[in-house]
């Protein structure tokens, strides 16, 4: 396909960044917006992997704890969620139920919830709610010392950067540029999929191989480093 072609099914303010970073090479910024969609979509599957053993964790735990329904019940009436700092979080809940209806069930329910509902879960009002159990889903997390805390506001602030991730991805937005500027650099992409990988290894899972043949993010960085 010819750029002009190319240009005008992308649109020039879409293509004008890949073509600042490639020093105006119609037939680089091509390349480089291929691999720009290549490496979301090796990242994307990496979330999603990662979002649905997030979840699962916290499932686990609570339906330890608070029963086999309960995500329905954090959000009905007297529930631990029914109160002013975490009203939010029972709204998002009271919509999801509303919707479902006579078909809920709750791994309906679960799966209706995104990224960043298990996120504010290590919010302060939500974590205080649940008891201050959630870090359980994180075994293998580093002991927090008098420096570094890892504690639920520290899992809160990391997990927000995969979500921005996430919604980059989802929205279509580039992930291979310096912040804000047209440059060709895979620094942010590097450290997100590292930020992932760790949030599998304090899970207290292998990702290696959980993601055996799927995985191909550095593959992929360097091919963008080397264009």
């Amino acid at each position: 396909m010819k750029y002009s072609e190319f240009e005008k099914i992308m649109s020039f303010s879409r293509m004008n960044r890949y073509e600042v970073a490639c020093g105006r090479d119609s037939r680089k910024a091509m390349t480089l917006y291929r691999m720009n969609l290549r490496l979301s979509q090796e990242l994307f599957t990496v979330i999603s992997c990662f979002e649905v053993a997030i979840r699962n964790a916290i499932d686990r735990e609570y339906t330890a704890r608070l029963g086999a329904d309960w995500l329905r019940d954090v959000a009905n009436a007297g529930g631990i969620f029914d109160k002013g700092n975490c009203i939010r979080t029972k709204e998002i809940i009271g919509r999801a139920l509303t919707k479902l209806g006579r078909n809920y069930t709750h791994h309906k329910l679960l799966t209706d919830m995104d990224l960043g509902f298990w996120r504010f879960l290590f919010a302060q009002p939500q974590f205080s709610a649940g008891s201050h159990t959630l870090l359980k889903v994180f075994p293998s997390k580093p002991k927090s010392s008098a420096t570094m805390q890892y504690n639920n506001h520290f899992v809160f602030n990391e997990l927000r950067n995969t979500n921005d991730l996430r919604n980059r991805i989802a929205h279509h937005e580039p992930i291979c540029f310096e912040f804000s500027r047209p440059v060709k650099s895979t620094t942010y992409a590097r450290q997100q999929y590292a930020l992932l990988r760790q949030f599998f290894q304090w899970m207290s899972i292998d990702e290696g191989i959980l993601l055996y043949g799927i995985d191909h993010i550095n593959e992929i960085c360097n091919r963008i480093d080397s264009l």
